[in-house]
């Protein structure tokens, strides 16, 4: 494999792009030799769904668009960042126990932790801000069987 990829799309913010950022997250994993179905990858993708969600969400339409990049150094570290352009950072939110929400960047941290890597939360030249998170690269010891396929 190739010393350093990258790869990246913009979507609208709009909470249909959220699904579209977790396809492209797991496809682009798969073409990088880490298939849909495996517990990084289901990680992974969730990880991309909570900060799609708030970059759509949390931005109260000063962001019109995302960008969900994605790079990968040396087979050693994935880097996976959510970027829109709303100059304000997320904030713990205190989550009371019937809140539907406010546990997100909770979420990511843990998951992100439980996994070896780290979140970042980095501004923008353009006045927006990264949140990103920082993994090892490991690919499964076992090619994991297609889902779906019935032979």
């Amino acid at each position: 494999m190739a010393d350093h990829l990258e790869a990246s799309v913009t979507l609208p913010s709009d909470p249909a792009s959220v699904s579209a950022a977790r396809a492209y997250v797991v496809d682009t994993l798969a073409e990088w030799g880490l298939p849909a179905g495996t517990d990084v990858s289901d990680t992974i993708r969730l990880i991309v769904s909570e900060l799609a969600t708030n970059a759509v969400q949390h931005t109260f339409g000063q962001s019109p668009t995302f960008t969900v990049a994605m790079a990968l150094d040396r087979d050693e570290r994935l880097r996976v960042g959510v970027t829109d352009s709303h100059p304000r950072f997320p904030k713990r939110l205190p989550a009371a126990v019937q809140q539907d929400n406010g546990r997100g960047m909770v979420i990511v941290r843990c998951l992100a932790g439980e996994c070896g890597g780290r979140l970042r939360v980095r501004p923008t030249r353009e006045g927006g801000k990264t949140v990103l998170i920082e993994l090892p690269w490991t690919l499964p010891a076992e090619p994991v069987p297609a889902v779906g396929r019935q032979d």
